[in-house]
C-alpha cells in the first residue's frame, strides 16, 4: 500500500508500509519531520562510511591486516574518562536481552536482571509490523501501560512495580527502512529505530528518572561512532534536551571495532555507557573479515569459546579499556534455554552457564547477558558472590600489553562433518524462522539469533572456496554439501514435525542460504538479501 501523507511540509517524504490507526500513532507528522531532518543530514555520511568498509576490506584481502591506528595514539596514551553514568546504569550485572514482542517485553522486565535490552536488531525479523508494533510496545512499557493477554492459559502479562532498565538496540548502520522514503530513498534502519523511539520517550523516561539509553550494534570503526555521537547530539538539541542525556553500549562485535575500541569511547565520551562482548557476532566478524586469506581457516564453531586465545584476549582488552576510561565493560549471552523434559541435560546446561558467567566476573567484567528469563538468578548469583558492589569498574589491573597478534591469532581446532552438518542444519532452520518473521528462534534448547545463521553460512562459504578438509580427509565440495543439505533436511523434518515442515518456508530457507553458501561474491549480511522476501 503506498501512502503519500497529505502534510505540505512532508512532500519529500512516503511510506510505502500499510498503515493503521495504531501505526500512525507512531508516525505523526511531528516524529516523521524529525526523521526527514535526521535522514537529510546524516544519511549521506552514513552511505561514506558504508564505502569505507567495502575498501578496508579490499585492503584487507590484499593482505593489509588490522592493527591498532598509528594516527590516534594520543588518544589511547592519554588520561581521560567518559562522562559520569546515569544511576540506573550502574548495576547491571545481569542483562537479557530479547526482540520487541508485547509479551517478550513484559517477561524480561519482570525477570528480575537489572536491564532489558530491546531488540530491533539481531533477534527481530525486521518487518514493517515487527518494527512497528515494537515501537508500541516501547512506548507502552514506558508508560508503565503494557499488557498481554493470552487466551490459550487464559492469563494476563503486567509489568511489576519494579522493573529491568531499558535499552533498546536499533538495527546497524547498513540496514536500511525500505517501508520509509526520502527524495525517494529508504530510510537508514539505524535512524528509524533509534529515532521513533528516542522522539516518543525520551520526556516519559527522564520524567520517570531515567532516559534513552542504546545499544548500537555492527560498528567496524570510530568513525561509525563519532556519527552515532552527531546524531545523539542533534536529536537531543532537537528536543531540548540536555546534551548528554542519551546513554549508548558499543558492542563490539567486529573484529576492526576490537583495535579501536579507545577511540569508540573517545567518539561517545559525553553518551557512553561501556562496551559489551558481542561474541558470536565477534567470530562472524572475524570470519568474514578474512575469508580470503590462506590461513585463516576456523575449526568448528562449537570448539571456538571465550578460552580460545584470540577470544580470551579480545574480551580481556574491552575490560581493560572500559575499566581505563571509567565505564562498564559488559560480558557476553548465555543462549541456553530450560530443557523441561531431560533434568540431567537440563543441570549440564546450566553449569556451563554458570562457568561461563564465573569466567566473566573473575575476569572483570562489570555485567553480563542472558537469553531467557531462567538464567536470570543463575548469573546472578555468580556476579552477587564475586561482585558485591554495582560494578567493578575502580578494580583495574596491570596492562596486558595486547598486540595486534593476539587479536589475530588463529585458533587451533578440526572441522568435522558433524560441524559441517550442524552449520547446515542450524542455518537453514534459523532462516526459516526469520522468514516467518521470529529473529528468536528456539533451536535445539539454545536461543539464537541472525549471529548463529551467519557463522554457519560463512563458514560453510569459506571452506568451500578454500577446498578445505574434514580431520577425516573429506574435502569439503558443493556436490558434498548439497548431499548433506538433503539428509538434513529430512533431520530438520523429524524434528519440528511433519506440518510445521509443511506449513514453513523451508523451501524458501533453503534456496536463500545455498545462494549465500554457493555465491561466488560473498554477501556481508545474510540479512540483506533475506530482507527482499518479507
Amino acid at each position: 500500500m503506498n501512502t503519500a501523507l497529505a502534510n505540505p511540509q512532508l512532500d519529500q517524504f512516503e511510506i510505502k508500509g500499510h498503515l493503521t490507526p495504531e501505526f500512525e500513532t507512531i508516525l505523526t507528522p511531528e516524529a516523521i519531520q524529525f526523521l526527514t531532518e535526521m535522514h537529510l543530514k546524516f544519511d549521506h555520511r552514513r552511505k561514506e562510511l558504508l564505502k569505507q568498509r567495502a575498501e578496508r576490506q579490499e585492503q584487507i584481502d590484499d593482505g593489509v591486516l588490522p592493527d591498532f591506528l598509528p594516527e590516534t595514539a594520543g588518544i589511547r596514551q592519554s588520561a581521560w574518562k567518559v562522562a559520569p553514568l546515569p544511576a540506573d546504569l550502574m548495576d547491571r550485572r545481569v542483562e537479557i536481552t530479547g526482540p520487541v514482542d508485547r509479551k517478550m517485553i513484559i517477561n524480561a522486565m519482570n525477570s528480575g536482571a537489572k536491564v532489558f535490552m530491546a531488540d530491533f536488531e539481531d533477534s527481530n525479523t525486521p518487518s514493517w509490523e515487527n518494527c512497528l508494533n515494537g515501537q508500541i510496545n516501547l512506548h507502552d512499557a514506558v508508560k508503565g501501560t503494557i499488557n498481554f493477554f493470552n487466551p490459550k492459559k487464559e492469563k494476563y502479562y503486567l509489568l511489576n512495580q519494579e522493573t529491568a532498565t531499558l535499552m533498546v538496540r536499533p538495527r546497524g548502520w547498513h540496514l536500511e527502512e525500505r517501508h520509509l522514503l526520502i527524495e525517494g530513498a529508504p530510510i537508514s534502519g539505524s535512524l528509524f529505530d533509534f529515532g521513533l523511539y528516542f522522539f516518543h520517550n525520551v520526556k516519559s523516561l527522564t520524567d520517570n528518572g531515567s532516559g534513552p539509553y542504546f545499544y548500537l550494534p555492527k560498528l567496524e570503526s570510530h568513525h561509525e561512532a563519532r556519527l552515532w555521537n552527531e546524531v545523539f547530539v542533534f536529536a537531543q538539541n532537537y528536543l531540548g534536551i540536555p546534551v548528554g542525556t542519551i546513554k549508548a553500549t558499543v558492542l563490539i562485535e567486529t573484529i576492526l571495532a576490537a583495535f579501536e575500541m579507545d577511540e569508540i569511547l573517545y567518539e561517545l565520551r559525553q553518551h557512553s555507557a561501556g562496551l559489551n562482548c558481542g561474541r558470536w557476532d565477534y567470530i562472524f566478524s572475524y570470519i568474514k573479515k578474512f575469508r580470503n586469506l590462506p590461513g585463516f581457516i576456523l575449526p568448528d564453531r562449537a570448539q571456538v569459546g571465550m578460552t580460545t586465545p584470540f577470544m580470551s584476549a579480545y574480551s580481556k582488552l574491552v575490560i581493560e579499556t572500559c575499566h581505563k576510561r571509567g565505564v562498564h565493560a559488559m560480558g557476553g549471552m548465555a543462549a541456553q534455554i530450560p530443557i523441561k523434559n531431560d533434568a540431567v541435560a537440563n543441570e549440564r546446561a546450566l553449569e556451563k552457564v554458570r562457568q561461563d558467567k564465573l569466567l566473566e566476573v573473575q575476569n572483570g567484567h562489570d555485567g553480563t547477558w542472558v537469553a531467557h528469563p531462567a538464567l536470570v538468578p543463575i548469573a546472578m548469583d555468580v556476579f552477587n558472590q564475586f561482585m558485591p558492589a554495582a560494578n567493578q569498574i575502580d578494580q583495574t589491573k596491570a596492562p596486558n600489553d595486547f598486540e595486534a597478534k593476539d587479536l589475530l591469532a588463529v585458533p587451533e581446532g578440526t572441522i568435522t562433518e558433524a560441524g559441517v552438518r550442524q552449520n547446515i542444519n542450524v542455518g537453514i532452520l534459523y532462516v526459516e524462522s526469520w522468514l516467518r518473521g521470529n529473529g528468536a528462534a528456539a533451536i535445539y534448547h539454545l536461543m539464537e539469533d541472525a549471529a548463529t545463521a551467519e557463522i554457519s553460512r560463512t563458514q560453510l562459504w569459506q571452506w568451500l572456496k578454500a577446498g578445505a578438509e574434514t580431520h577425516s580427509g573429506q574435502v569439503i565440495t558443493k556436490d558434498w554439501v548439497e548431499s548433506l543439505i538433503g539428509e538434513e533436511l529430512i533431520k530438520i523434518q523429524e524434528y519440528v514435525g511433519a506440518d510445521a515442515y509443511t506449513q514453513g518456508k523451508f523451501e524458501s530457507a533453503t534456496e536463500l542460504f545455498k545462494k549465500l553458501i554457493y555465491a561466488e561474491a560473498f554477501f556481508d549480511f545474510l540479512t540483506l538479501p533475506a530482507y527482499s522476501e518479507i
